[in-house]
């Protein structure tokens, strides 16, 4: 017999009845019924009763036993009465009388209960993380992960991509969030960066001839924590050459549908997958519909603009006309069959606009043909009719106003579609709903800087080409850019890339990078770029984030074995933490921290 075990605690079925066996784990849950000990042995597998009985030796010793020891038992399986069978897990049907036991190891009292879920904080979950993962819930994220990446991986195999791991350790670039720098020894006052993304590499491999590169690649960003974003992710980055974006759409579709097919009813419940292809979204067309570029198409309301009603003469509702002078919009929201609400429900919509910044969130209620609400009497029986016919609105239906200038209003709008969807309780239930985003700007102006800059990806593709960069306003330029967004999530961002140097040189000037800039920061590409690279294009899916959809969890930590808390700090492993003055100095690295907090007390 194997020394610790000859089935896991999954394995035991009624026809085992009879049979001697031996099982090892941890004891879940130890229950005293008058004299008779009933133990719930757990392995990454199951659970199985195991039962020592009043007049068993080992009684005395099995009452010392705690939670979350280590044990291996022998004994024989036997049917359980018919009335206390447990049809909740697949060993329920059977009990082992235990014969044997040794007890492993002893645990410490735990900190936080391991067999049911309890209220213990994130920073006591994350100090004793291996306590945490042995929890039902965790396990089995953490396990969904790995079937996630074992499914990408081998879907990417099977369409003939080839896997490349590339450097962790390189060069500091503007990929759109700070890098984390590792200081060199041998390089003084030189530094590596952990990649934000395998990007320039990616791309050279497709300048080397590859062309279909995949990687599970890790990144790092130093970028403020939140419960959607992590310091360190991993993501399934591939590239392809001689594509167009429809072809790029077309590989990804089916690797991430039949994933999210596969995986549709992790929790229990059974989910339905947009067929592919999937929709396509300008990026105007979802600021314009959703007040977003990740929309959550499970929402059913949509946006429309209605600026030129509020611009007629005979509609006197100041508070909106003084804004569209100064060149403002009007966006609306129709809410289908509200009037039977409470005056609650349009008074708590108010209060949450203004802790969201607005004025408020103005309405017109229709009933019986005839507007009523706050704003009502400022819009004539024409202007409500115009209203009511392009919002498609009938009676019991309210329109939901924002105004301001055009960015602001279609984000503020488009917070006011999911808040309205919410209260209303009609968000789409047991749907995975995706779409493509498409037709990106290339550029955007900052507002902080007041200088143009990339909006999306340095590397794209602008549509038009060359001319367009020397013809067209920056701000009008569309660029070959795309994410792919299931149930308000991007999931994806990729692009068709620019391959060729004068464009790249060009589009680099227009964000205000000089020529020598350019090659002190991307030398090693454009340089490559000069040797015949092929047309190419490629994206990146969020794995931690398909799993977060897959496990409906809202927050990436519940789906990472080991992670950071939100201010970047792991309680278990001490990290970050100070280092030596030895080491300080070996990497030619002097501190001004003591300095800095001197300064910020006084």
């Amino acid at each position: 017999m194997h020394q610790y075990r000859t089935h896991t605690c999954s394995d035991l079925r009624a026809d085992h009845a009879g049979q001697n066996v031996r099982l090892s784990g941890w004891i879940q849950k130890i229950r005293d019924h008058g004299g008779v000990l009933f133990i719930d042995l757990r392995d990454t597998h199951g659970v199985t009763q195991c039962v020592i009985d009043q007049d068993s030796p080992l009684l005395e010793q099995a009452s010392q036993w705690r939670n979350e020891s280590v044990l291996t038992i022998d004994g024989t399986v036997r049917p359980r009465p018919n009335d206390t069978a447990n049809t909740k897990i697949p060993t329920g049907a059977i009990e082992v009388y235990v014969t044997h036991a040794i007890l492993q190891t002893q645990a410490d009292v735990i900190p936080f209960q391991v067999a049911e879920e309890d209220q213990a904080g994130e920073d006591i979950r994350l100090r004793y993380r291996y306590l945490d993962l042995r929890r039902p819930g965790m396990h089995g994220r953490v396990r969904l992960r790995n079937n996630v990446i074992r499914h990408l991986r081998e879907a990417m195999w099977a369409q003939g991509f080839q896997e490349f791991n590339t450097p962790i350790l390189t060069a500091s670039s503007p990929e759109g969030a700070r890098d984390f720098l590792v200081a060199s020894r041998i390089h003084p006052g030189k530094f590596y960066a952990l990649p934000q993304a395998p990007q320039q590499f990616k791309q050279l491999l497709m300048v080397s001839g590859f062309d279909r590169y995949f990687q599970i690649a890790p990144c790092f960003r130093d970028e403020d924590g939140r419960a959607d974003r992590l310091a360190e992710f991993y993501q399934l980055d591939m590239e392809m050459s001689f594509v167009t974006q429809e072809d790029v759409f077309a590989t990804m579709e089916p690797v991430i549908g039949e994933l999210f097919t596969k995986y549709n009813d992790y929790t229990g419940v059974s989910h339905s997958v947009t067929n592919w292809p999937w929709p396509r979204l300008t990026y105007k067309d979802a600021m314009m519909r959703f007040g977003s570029d990740k929309p959550d198409l499970r929402n059913p309301l949509e946006i429309r603009d209605v600026t030129e009603i509020f611009k007629r003469d005979d509609v006197t509702f100041n508070a909106f006309k003084a804004v569209l002078e100064k060149g403002g919009v009007v966006r609306a929201i129709c809410a289908p069959k509200v009037s039977d609400k409470p005056r609650s429900f349009f008074d708590k919509l108010n209060d949450w606009a203004r802790g969201e910044g607005a004025p408020g969130l103005g309405y017109v209620l229709f009933e019986a043909s005839e507007g009523k609400g706050p704003i009502a009497k400022f819009i004539p029986q024409a202007a409500q009719e115009e209203l009511r016919r392009l919002m498609n609105c009938g009676d019991g239906d309210a329109v939901f106003f924002v105004c301001d200038k055009e960015q602001t209003a279609a984000k503020m709008a488009g917070k006011a579609r999911d808040r309205i969807c919410d209260d209303m309780n009609i968000r789409e239930k047991g749907v995975f709903k995706f779409c493509w985003i498409v037709d990106f700007p290339m550029y955007e102006f900052d507002e902080k800087t007041q200088k143009i800059d990339f909006s999306h990806n340095p590397f794209s593709m602008p549509q038009g080409g060359l001319e367009v960069l020397n013809t067209k306003d920056p701000l009008d330029i569309l660029a070959y850019q795309y994410d792919c967004v299931c149930n308000g999530y991007e999931l994806c961002s990729g692009a068709i890339r620019n391959h060729r140097p004068d464009i790249m040189e060009r589009a680099f000037a227009i964000a205000g990078y000089s020529k020598e800039a350019l090659e002190a920061k991307f030398g090693g590409m454009l340089n490559a770029f000069r040797y015949g690279p092929p047309p190419h294009g490629g994206c990146a899916f969020g794995v931690d984030r398909l799993v977060m959809l897959l496990a409906h969890e809202p927050n990436l930590r519940e789906v990472y074995a080991f992670v950071m808390n939100g201010a970047f700090e792991d309680p278990m492993m001490n990290a970050p933490s100070e280092v030596s003055a030895q080491q300080l100095k070996d990497l030619h690295i002097r501190l001004d921290v003591k300095d800095k907090l001197e300064r910020k007390a006084s």
